[in-house]
């Protein structure tokens, strides 16, 4: 019998997880109701989540846990009308998190603080809309935030910005990660993870 697959239980911890995950992402998200804080999203995001997600490494060390946890926030914004690229953009992030975490047999604390940091950077496929699919996403935006947030935000996100915005995403995921491993030494020992 594999006990390295996937059982209720995990996908009942992916589920709980999830919810905690999605509800503290809206509420840091806030921050970004002011254009230029949205910028910074992501960094906040790392760092504020890093706790949820390290004691969920700790919990499920199997394939695929956190690529379902990973999946399924950008899938319910894109069932909200957000477009095709944030979930695209999450697929290609959670599969290279996913493998990073799979080098590292699901124990090692340097493997998940890597892989969160990459799975950290999936929000980031929200401002990347607008660089690819710039009218549907403005016209997405001017519906929900207004025309002044919306042409502030045009102003703001460009490529170089993006980069940035990536780096800080990163930044964001390292220290959220080691914030985790100081909240959560017990849960990371009692699981092995060092």
């Amino acid at each position: 019998m594999n006990t390295n697959k996937l059982k209720i239980k995990d996908l009942v911890t992916i589920g709980v997880f999830t919810v905690i995950y999605f509800v503290v992402m809206f509420a840091v998200g806030m921050i970004g109701m002011i254009p230029i804080l949205f910028l910074v999203y992501p960094t906040a995001l790392g760092i504020v989540t890093g706790v949820i997600i390290m004691l969920f490494m700790a919990k499920v060390q199997k394939p695929w846990g956190l690529f379902i946890l990973g999946m399924i926030s950008p899938l319910i914004m894109f069932s909200m009308g957000h477009t095709y690229v944030l979930p695209v953009h999450a697929l290609i992030i959670m599969m290279i998190a996913e493998l990073i975490r799979k080098a590292g047999d699901y124990k090692s604390f340097k493997y998940n603080m890597i892989s969160f940091a990459v799975f950290n950077t999936w929000i980031c496929g929200s401002l990347m809309q607008l660089l690819l699919v710039k009218e549907r996403y403005l016209e997405m935006c001017m519906r929900m935030m207004g025309k002044e947030f919306t042409a502030g935000l045009e102003k703001l996100v460009t490529y170089p910005n993006m980069a940035l915005v990536y780096a800080g995403a990163i930044v964001g995921g390292v220290i959220g990660a080691y914030i985790g491993k100081a909240f959560l030494k017990k849960h990371f020992e009692k699981a092995g993870i060092i």
